[in-house]
């Protein structure tokens, strides 16, 4: 029997899980907007809004979906995958009580407390703007300021990296949210572990680095990721296989507290001179990190959603072994003040070697037009990062003028850094007291030794 796929979502991260599983089912795609790549993949797309499940329910009918898999986080919370579960469609993506380790921040780390879950920072939740701004205000060490919501990608602040202390207060106060969570301030290098989990089951994927800020440098404000890289094995330059073993035990301890959980457990991590905590998790795979890892999945995804749909071991997944640089175009102005209506022109087979995934692009008559948000990813494939982010220049040589790419990521100078910042960051932790928390608010304010100090996450 040929499976019968429904993807909800129209991103760049829908688009590689169109690309993983076209060929090996009938596909059919609903999404808010319609993804020039995903649409050729499919065998009918509709436009649907992703947060109304009676209507993607009555799509799912209408195709006979066999199964169905969910993208975006904005349907989770919406509670797709109950309704469709509920109908008899299998949806490989947590439903709502489980999404909200992703949507719900204070949950996350509640939970995370409650279950003794590895890796938690230290944190407080607030129900006011102003008890929150009150809690920065007096707090002796830098911190991170979280709305406790769904911010796509731009709703943390952190002391002493990208804003003030009375910044971050007047952040809090002006925002627009009342609920927040203020947690400790993480130093070190960011890395993402995305897992494939069913009936309790855990199979990881290699660690992929995003890059949320706009510009070269790890300058300008977050963004929903400008792209990341992948290395040629399981781990990223700057980590020992037992940083990924701790994280993926984090991944394993959560789903154990999470029984029900089905779908992708997206790991968040900051690698500290402590070893890996959690900076957040996702509910389904990272956008773009999608981009690095299914490309280089050899297990055909197809199989991993069929086993989890029927209660079957999940295959052992393996990876081509390819290194992988995602680099995304966006219009000038992103993310502040983005130009939208912008035609803009996309060679895609000037691409090569690499992959092109289209995220957020009206395509019209007369071409295609910017929409405010990302545009399109390419992602370079080889046996090192330097060939894999050779690659992905190459394609995008050929970019229109009023698209704008971080043209560092995955380049030799860049993750060389990354790999002095962490050296430095174990030295130090040698050097004095060792893993206390009096040490670790020592070296929040040593910045000679934290060139790329702290990101945080919402991708």
């Amino acid at each position: 029997m040929v499976e019968r796929v429904l993807l909800v979502g129209g991103g760049g991260r829908e688009h590689a899980i169109a690309r993983a599983v076209a060929a090996d089912c009938e596909l059919f795609g609903c999404a808010s907007n319609q993804n020039p790549g995903i649409a050729a993949l499919t065998s009918e797309f509709r436009i649907v809004d992703e947060t109304a499940p009676e209507e993607i329910l009555e799509m799912a009918v209408d195709v006979d979906a066999t199964l169905a898999v969910i993208g975006p986080e904005s349907a989770l919370e919406a509670g797709v995958a109950d309704r469709l579960d509920e109908a008899g469609v299998y949806t490989f993506g947590p439903r709502a009580a489980e999404a909200r380790i992703e949507t719900d921040k204070a949950y996350q780390r509640e939970f995370m407390r409650a279950e003794a879950i590895s890796g938690c920072p230290d944190f407080e939740t607030f129900e006011t703007a102003d008890a929150a701004a009150d809690y920065v205000r007096q707090y002796d060490a830098d911190v991170a300021v979280k709305p406790r919501g769904l911010t796509g990608g731009k709703g943390v602040r952190v002391t002493g990296d990208q804003v003030t202390q009375s910044e971050a207060v007047k952040y809090v106060r002006e925002a627009g949210f009342d609920e927040w969570v203020v947690e400790e301030r993480l130093v070190g290098e960011e890395f993402t572990i995305q897992a494939f989990v069913a009936d309790g089951t855990v199979e990881s994927t290699p660690a992929v680095q995003d890059h949320k800020r706009a510009y070269d440098g790890d300058e300008g404000p977050n963004t929903g990721g400008m792209g990341s890289y992948s290395a040629a094995g399981r781990t990223l330059p700057f980590m020992t296989d037992a940083d990924y073993e701790a994280a993926v035990r984090i991944l394993e301890e959560t789903v154990e507290a999470l029984p029900a959980y089905k779908g992708v457990l997206y790991g968040q991590f900051m690698l500290t001179a402590d070893g890996p905590k959690v900076v957040e998790f996702n509910a389904r795979f990272g956008d773009p990190e999608a981009m690095n890892t299914l490309p280089a999945l050899e297990t055909p995804l197809i199989e991993i959603l069929t086993a989890a749909r029927d209660e079957d071991s999940l295959p052992d997944v393996t990876f081509s072994g390819a290194a992988t640089v995602c680099k995304y175009a966006v219009p000038d102005g992103y993310p502040t003040n983005p130009s939208a209506g912008t035609r803009i022109e996309v060679d895609e087979n000037a691409a090569g070697e690499a992959l092109l995934f289209y995220a957020s692009v009206e395509a019209r008559e007369t071409g295609l037009y910017t929409t405010g948000s990302r545009a399109y990813a390419v992602v370079g494939n080889g046996a090192e990062i330097s060939e894999a982010e050779q690659e992905a220049e190459t394609a995008l040589g050929s970019s229109s003028e009023s698209i704008r790419v971080r043209h560092d990521i995955g380049t030799a100078e860049s993750i060389q850094q990354r790999i002095d910042h962490m050296n430095r960051l174990r030295e130090w932790r040698v050097a004095r007291r060792g893993p206390t928390r009096q040490g670790q608010e020592d070296l929040n304010t040593d910045t000679d030794t934290q060139p790329h100090a702290t990101r945080d996450g919402d991708c």
